[in-house]
Formats: C-alpha cells, structure tokens, sequence
C-alpha cells in the first residue's frame, strides 16, 4: 500500500518534501503533480523503478522518458542543445512543455530512446514539483500519469489513489490538476518538430 501525503500547492511543507526525497531515494516510485497534471516520478538511477513506471503505463519500447529539471542549468549536462535553440527553450521555460533532445552521456542509456537516443526535458512551473527537484538535487526521471486506454494524464488524487495505491510507494494529493499533458518539442534534429500539441502554446514554434 502506498503512502499519501496532502501537500500545500503554494507552501509545500518541508518536512513532507524531504519524506518523498527519501522515498525516491530507496528506489520508490511516486506520483506527483505537475503544470499540466499528475505525474510518474523516480530517481535517474534506478533501473527496477523505472520498468516499474513503464509497466504502469504500458509503455512501448521507443516512448521518449524525460527528466524533470529544476532549471536550465540542467539542459547542457544531459542533452546536446545549440545557442539559438537554448534560446528559444530558455524563452518558454518553466512551462508545460517536454523538450526532445540528443543526450550526453550523462545520461543512463535504459532512460534513452534506443533508436534516437534522445531524452525528454522538462521545466515545470509548479512550486511542489520544484520543492522536490531543489530536495532531490538531481532531475526525476518522470512521465506523465496517461494510464492504459487513457488519453489524458489523470487529475484526481482520490482516483489515483484508487487506481493505484498497490502499485507505488507514495502519491502526492496537490489538488485537483487539469487533464491536458504537456507539450512536446522535438528539438533533436534540424528542423523543429511538435510531436504532440498540450497545455502549452505551440505558435512559438511553428
């Protein structure tokens, strides 16, 4: 049985931040809230965590799996990004948008799309989420909450908590999320490409 705590969307509580750190840290999986609803979350390092993540949500082999960032000072250790590029993430960063680059070798190669090798990136402007990635010290390697047959990130608590609670070690209750996921930018290659049209405006980059 999972673990759940109710967290303050504008004053998340230390001590309740520091209790979920420590979850992730002994390999747990969690469910957090994001800008753009409900997230999967684990640490960038542990490999049981993450098949458990991808057995949650049914994922093929090729889906791109991001790391959850507390600011772009993070963008240039895990993914290979030019100026002008930088630029115009810096621009729409923090948001609802995942961002899809080549990555270093910084990154564990199971997090990489093995055909690409490419790794999603993500600013979120959500003051639990960054609670957490300033706690942690380190991206999350995350996914949004799309269960099977689903085709929208989940946005109740309570369901999940249904749903879920035998399959992670904690859910964080931050209220009740809209159901749209992000954004995705593929920013990987030479032409900028929207793979996935979200909460986020895409006019930037058409």
């Amino acid at each position: 049985m999972s673990q759940f705590f109710q967290i303050h969307v504008d004053n998340p509580q230390a001590r309740l931040i520091r209790q979920a750190i420590e979850v992730i840290q002994k390999g747990g999986v969690i469910v957090y809230p994001t800008d753009s609803g409900y997230a999967l979350g684990c640490s960038i390092g542990n490999k049981v965590a993450m098949e458990r993540i991808q057995k949650i949500r049914a994922l093929e082999k090729h889906h791109n799996l991001t790391l959850m960032c507390r600011d772009l000072s993070e963008l240039s250790t895990y993914s290979r990004v030019d100026n002008q590029i930088f630029r115009l993430v810096k621009n729409n960063t923090p948001g609802p948008y995942t961002f899809i680059f080549k990555g270093t070798k910084e990154v564990p190669k199971r997090l990489l799309n093995d055909k690409k090798k490419t790794i999603g990136i993500r600013v979120p402007d959500h003051k639990i989420t960054q609670a957490l990635l300033e706690e942690l010290g380190e991206p999350l390697m995350s996914c949004s909450l799309i269960l099977p047959g689903q085709s929208h990130t989940e946005s109740d608590p309570e369901i999940i908590r249904d749903l879920l609670e035998k399959h992670v070690d904690l859910i964080i209750d931050g209220g009740y999320l809209i159901e749209q996921a992000t954004t995705v930018i593929d920013l990987s290659e030479d032409s900028i490409e929207i793979l996935r049209a979200g909460c986020g405006d895409v006019t930037p980059f058409e």
